[in-house]
């Protein structure tokens, strides 16, 4: 039996890809707001910043979040920024292990999300009675 993708299964890829979003806006507002939020604040610069949101872009557009995948991302990201001089090897080091640290907290909460979305997309296929697989 052949499976098809209905409306419902392109819906759920949507909320997966907000879920995603939502996460990595969370580990950036805990990494300016959480416990250490102040220190960091200071010591921020605005290529940092703008590293940070390149980090975040290509999280969102990920299909799969993993901590292997999730590090791939910073180092390819820092690579960038190493090759446009946007600041010294090692400030730009620095700040890759500081994110690639709060890995725990960010794959906590891309599990949640996708959760989230999983329980989402069961609602509205049992709601419109559609299934992603269909049978005859």
């Amino acid at each position: 039996m052949k499976k098809k993708t209905t409306e419902n299964g392109s819906d759920a890829v949507k909320l997966a890809v907000v879920g995603v979003g939502l996460a990595g806006l969370a580990a950036t507002a805990y990494f300016f707001l959480g416990p250490k939020g102040k220190k960091h604040q200071k010591d921020v610069k605005s290529w940092a910043i703008k590293m940070k949101g390149d980090v975040v872009e290509k999280l969102e557009m990920a299909s799969e979040i993993s901590e292997p995948v999730y590090r791939e991302i910073i180092d390819s990201v820092a690579t960038e920024y190493e090759k446009g001089k946007k600041a010294g090897h090692e400030e730009i080091s620095a700040l890759a292990q500081d994110l690639k640290k709060h890995w725990k907290t960010i794959g906590n909460l891309a599990h949640a999300a996708r959760r989230d979305v999983v329980k989402s997309a069961g609602r509205v296929v049992k709601k419109t009675g559609k299934g992603i697989a269909s049978k005859k």
